[in-house]
């Protein structure tokens, strides 16, 4: 009697950046908000999550600022596994009402904006090629909860991501009120570009001078997540002599363009988050007394997918893939 083979399961296909067939079905159905199939992660997928936890361990207790090794502290992050955004936000919403949301990728610019005002965290659920750890074609899940989200337990920079949200609505509420359709534009283009500079050179590459005491002497931190993810950028953002570090000003800010495929060479300082979240109302009060109506132009692009987001809302059609 011949003995059936044993029926052996594939493995998972991986939900590895640019890779994942999960996300590429989700993209093709224009679904932005989805649902982390935890299953699909292969082992190789749980090893890079280990690799780009386990390397960054030094890195930030040397260079991250206080709030952010808290954070670490109360989510407990491990390196054994890539973490489930579930229990991610069972810590998260009793500490500050924040939750990771799983999203297939690309958020338009005010869908993500009003994802903060409710307190909702837009959140990559793909991991990066373990083969190329530094390189990031697009956010990954450590980006997301290893760089963002361990900000996320503090009230105070939790505060400040909701008022960018609110920033934002002034902007499509503002720009609704414009009759003429191409100073409208006009006018929420510069709107959307100078909130763009502000997020980058604040919650992506922002830098802190630590409280003084406890010998530090007022040394500077990190706290901008494009940093706190990557191994070799967070060093290079405070050792560097080719760094220039200045006092955050949003005139310079709004108005100085960024490009995304090389280590900052400027990045901005502020004093403690209770000025960040000032800085977001002045960065409000600018914008309805039109000083981001004429920003200058250049880098970052704003797509015909942001402006549309700005101007519908929720209604807004997913990005063309």
């Amino acid at each position: 009697m011949a003995i059936a083979p044993e029926t052996v399961s594939p493995p998972p296909p991986g939900l590895t950046t640019t890779k994942a067939p999960f996300i590429e079905e989700a993209r093709a159905h224009g679904d932005i908000y989805i649902h982390q199939p935890y299953e699909l992660y292969s082992a190789e997928n749980q090893a890079t999550w280990g690799k780009l936890i386990g390397r960054m361990q030094d890195r930030w207790k040397r260079y991250a600022n206080e709030r952010f090794l808290e954070g670490l502290d109360k989510l407990q992050l491990s390196a054994a596994r890539i973490p489930r955004l579930e229990e991610i936000n069972r810590f998260l919403q009793a500490l500050t009402g924040f939750r990771a949301r799983p999203v297939s990728g690309y958020v338009p610019s005010y869908v993500f904006f009003d994802c903060l005002r409710r307190r909702e965290f837009p959140t990559t659920i793909t991991i990066r090629d373990g083969a190329q750890l530094e390189y990031l074609p697009e956010p990954d899940i450590f980006h997301d909860v290893g760089g963002h989200v361990p900000m996320h337990t503090d009230p105070a920079f939790a505060q400040a991501l909701v008022r960018f949200g609110e920033c934002a609505a002034s902007a499509a509420r503002r720009a609704s009120a414009i009759s003429d359709e191409h100073e409208k534009l006009r006018r929420l283009t510069s709107n959307i570009r100078a909130m763009s500079r502000f997020f980058w050179f604040s919650i992506e590459f922002g830098l802190m001078r630590a409280a003084r005491g406890a010998g530090s002497g007022g040394a500077l931190k990190v706290y901008g997540s494009g940093l706190l993810s990557s191994f070799g950028e967070i060093a290079h953002a405070i050792d560097s002599p080719d760094v220039q570090r200045v006092p955050f000003q949003i005139e310079w800010v709004i108005n100085q363009g960024f490009e995304i495929d090389h280590y900052q060479p400027l990045l901005y300082v502020v004093d403690s988050f209770d000025h960040l979240f000032a800085l977001v109302t002045e960065l409000e009060q600018c914008l309805l007394a039109g000083k981001l109506d004429n920003v200058a132009p250049g880098d970052p692009e704003v797509s015909e997918t942001d402006l549309a987001s700005f101007l519908h809302g929720d209604k807004a059609p997913p990005p063309v893939t």
